[in-house]
Order: C-alpha cells, then structure tokens, then sequence
C-alpha cells in the first residue's frame, strides 16, 4: 500500500443471523482527505463503520490495513490506540461532569491519589483554542448545546492524536450557523492531514465538503468517486439503482369533496385564525420556516393541546377532539416528527409496534388472538415492504426508513381517513422517501385526505395539490400546485409577500 492511503479494508463480510450485513465491500481512504460515504438505511454503512472501530467482526478473508499495517481491531478502545476515532449520531457525554473531565476522562493527570484538575483545564483549553472551539473547560456537558457537544466529541478523538475521524450525520441537529462552524473545523482538520469519513443523508454537504464519494447498495461496494466527477442525478442513481428523477412519483388523483375543515385556530402565540380545508384524495402540503407553528397547529387537531379558539368539521359535521383518543374516533392518525420520541417504542418488535394501537380488532372473549395477529402483521410487512428478518425483530434495529414504515403501517391498520405526516422522510434514505411518496400516492387514490407537513420545499413543491403556508403562526396563503414554486413559497413563509409581488410586477 502506497503512503497515500491511511485505510484500506478490503473484502469485508459480514453475517448476523439471518442477514448478510456487508458482501465483500471495501473502503479505501486517502490522507487528509474528506472521504463521503453514502447508501441508503440498510445499505452497510453503520455496520462497515463498526467494523472499523472493532465492535463487529468480520468473516475470514478480509483485511484493514492502517498506515500501512495489517490490523485487527478487537474494541473501540482499540481503535482509538490505532489512531482511529468515531463520532456518533447519538452523543452520549458524562452530563454531570466537565468538559474537561469528558475529554480527558481515564488519562488525567494525578498527584499522589489526587486527580489535577488545573493539569486537565489547561490542556483542554490548549485543545479547544488551537481547535477554535469556543467553550469555557470548566462548563457543565449537560450546559452545552448539541453542536458543541458534538464540537467536544471532536476534540475528544483529537486529543487521543486520531487520524482518521469518523462522523456519523454530524449535521442532524444542528442550525445553518453551526454547520458552518462544523465545516470550518473539519477543512482545518483536513488541512493538518487528518482524514475524514463523512456519513449524512444530506446530498449538498457531499459537494461542499467531501473530496471523495463511497457508495454502498445492500451491503456491497458499488463505487467510490471524486466529488468533483459526479452530480447530484449521478450519486442517487448509484444508490439506489435505478433513475430517481422523478423521485416524487406524483399521479393525478381524483379530488373528491371536503373530508376535514377546521376554522379559525388560535392557540396562545403559537398560531393565531388558521382556516383551511383537505379534500378526499387531496395531499395538502404546509410549508413553512420554524417557528410557524405548523407542528403546534396540527397537535390541537389531534388534541394533544388545547384551542383557545376554532371548531374542526368533518364531512360537513362539527366535532369535538379534545384528547388524542377523539381524534383517532374520528379516524384521524398523527405521524409526528420525531418518530423516535413520540412514535415507536424502540425497545419492542415490529409485531407490537404494528398492533399496540389495534388490538381491539384481535380480540375474542377477552383474549388475543396471536396467530391472527402474527398473520395481519406478516401481510404488512410486505404489503409497506418494511425490510426485517422477522416481525419479533426489535424495531431499534430496524433502517430509519423501515421505522418510519412500521409507524405507517400502525396508523394505516386503523384505517385512518385523514393522515397527518409531521416530517415523513425526515432522517431517511433517498430510496426510503420513493417508498414513503409511492405509499403517500397510493393512499390518495384511496381517498385519503392526507397533510404533510415538511421543510424540505422539493418535497412540498414535489407531492402537494394545495400548499398552505404560514408564517410566525399566521396563514400567509394557500397555493394551487399550478402556482407552487420555491420563491414564491419562501415568500409567504418568511412574511415577504409584498416585496415578492413588487420584484414579480
């Protein structure tokens, strides 16, 4: 192996029971570079990633090479003595204790029996200026918003002198500003001839920032690219195999009458007079930028919280909702934002997940009827295409698209005349959103009255009929899909309307 290279893995399988992981993929990643690795939910990229800071193993026959050496990472303790480092998705800092003490936490400085603090600041702080990382060592974690924590994460590897630094979606839950911050920091890690491994759903940050593009499909290597040589187009057909671009999908449906109404919403200072309709087949989109109050609007729909003022009909009929319980009488489902937090529960299987809000349907003389069931919840499977070993398969271990799936298909077992998708595709894959509009089509043509609520404006311009926009709590407009573009709809949602009409005249 020339010196240009820090990693190379080579055919690397691995198996768990009843799934083939990874199928004789490679990853091969230069020095100082920004090396993107890309594929869908499911596609191998977790699993390589804890190949290569020792929490998987791998099959015989496949080699790590680093720096040159032939190596077997046995533990990501292993792995940080070898030079490499991972930063995780899920941050997981000691809350309680310092910033300092995180970064240095297991290698302080003692005297006698005495940790020395003053010895563990110092350095920190050393770190975090040379890193231009602006937080006092003496801070809390638990003080610390998510970017810097995950900017503490970053030093932590560098303090332990890592040269190959894996991120993994460092950008999900951070602000523009942030993202800025991040980038800045990992240009000047590239420039000190660190390398990095970048993992994001998010197609722009791969042209911003990386130099090079890895893409793995159902666990096996397909290619690894310049940035420079490939576009947008070009990286999703590599990913998913086929020709994305009509991604959307969108069909022409029948529009039928007005299923749901609801007049004059206003909720305290989160939304104030909203008004608008969703026909039988109907995708009505709402746009928006935070703060608009769309999430707010659509929970006392649902009656999580409370109206202040408004009356919600459907069919032409006033109804109360004033628990979550009403609207679900009123066959209303809510796939909220963070399917995670207020979704699935994690812990449990596929089956239970499908059936915790169902069970009334199997029951017979006060018992379960588990082979009913286990039946209803095989035909799901397939009929949403949720990838799994098994219905007993835990949903923690699903793709993120495959739980987002389960979460339809408990809401669709229901059967739910108006669907309210919070975010539907936010945190999945490329191919997974195809599935979630393709299964979004095929309930209008049910005759569903869907409303989506998305920040992704392709999305929003992409799937909707009607587009109703808000901004700061206020209805800004209500927009045909003949009028639906990006500037216009920034407009309404960022409350410029007027100038909008005056650059148009």
């Amino acid at each position: 192996m020339g010196d240009n290279y820090i990693l190379k893995a080579d055919h690397i399988t691995v198996k768990f029971p009843g799934v083939l992981a990874l199928d004789d993929a490679q990853l091969h990643i230069k020095r100082g570079t920004v090396h993107a690795l890309m594929g869908e939910n499911g596609a191998g990229k977790s699993t390589l990633m804890k190949v290569l800071i020792g929490i998987n193993r791998i099959q015989p026959g496949g080699t790590v090479e680093f720096n040159g050496q032939q190596v077997t990472i046995t533990s990501p303790n292993d792995a940080l003595q070898q030079g490499i480092a991972m930063v995780h998705q899920e941050l997981s800092p000691i809350p309680e204790m310092t910033v300092a003490d995180n970064i240095y936490l297991g290698r302080e400085k003692m005297r006698g029996l005495i940790i020395d603090k003053r010895d563990s600041i110092r350095r920190a702080q050393e770190l975090l200026d040379k890193l231009n990382i602006r937080v006092d060592p003496t801070e809390k974690m638990k003080n610390l918003s998510i970017a810097n924590t995950q900017m503490i994460e970053i030093a932590k590897a560098i303090s332990y002198g890592a040269q190959l630094i894996i991120m993994d979606e460092p950008t999900s839950a951070i602000t523009e500003v942030e993202v800025k911050h991040l980038f800045e920091m990992v240009n000047n890690l590239r420039d000190s001839g660190i390398s990095i491994i970048y993992i994001t759903h998010k197609m722009d940050e791969v042209f911003e920032i990386a130099d090079e593009v890895t893409v793995l499909r159902d666990g096996q290597f397909i290619a690894t690219k310049s940035a420079s040589e490939i576009d947008k187009d070009g990286l999703i057909q590599l990913m998913v195999g086929r020709d994305l671009k009509d991604i959307f999908n969108k069909e022409t449906v029948p529009i039928g009458e007005s299923v749901l109404e609801i007049k004059n919403f206003t909720r305290k200072k989160e939304f104030r007079n909203v008004s608008f309709d969703v026909k039988a087949g109907e995708i009505v989109g709402m746009a928006g930028l935070m703060g608009a109050g769309r999430s707010e609007l659509m929970m006392a729909l649902f009656g999580v919280t409370k109206l202040e003022e408004g009356e919600v009909y459907i069919r032409g009929e006033k109804v109360e909702i004033k628990e979550p319980l009403d609207a679900i009488k009123h066959k209303i489902a809510f796939l909220t934002e963070d399917r995670k937090l207020t979704g699935l529960y994690l812990p449990l299987t596929v089956k239970e997940n499908i059936m915790m809000t169902n069970l009334n349907q199997f029951t017979s003389g006060g018992r379960l009827q588990h082979r009913k069931m286990e039946k209803v919840c095989e035909e799901e499977v397939q009929k949403f295409t949720i990838r799994t070993p098994s219905i007993k398969q835990k949903v923690e271990l699903l793709s993120g698209g495959n739980q987002q799936k389960v979460l339809v298909s408990r809401w669709m077992l229901a059967d739910p005349d108006i669907l309210i998708l919070d975010e539907p595709t936010r945190g999945i894959d490329i191919g997974a959103k195809s599935d979630i509009y393709a299964l979004m089509t095929k309930l209008a043509k049910e005759g569903k009255a869907i409303i989506m609520i998305s920040s992704e404006l392709p999305e929003i311009i992409g799937m909707s009929d009607r587009v109703v926009v808000m901004h700061e709590g206020k209805l800004t407009g209500i927009l045909d899909r003949s009028e639906l573009d990006q500037e216009r709809i920034l407009a309404y949602a960022a409350g410029e309307l007027d100038d909008y009409k005056e650059a148009q005249s």
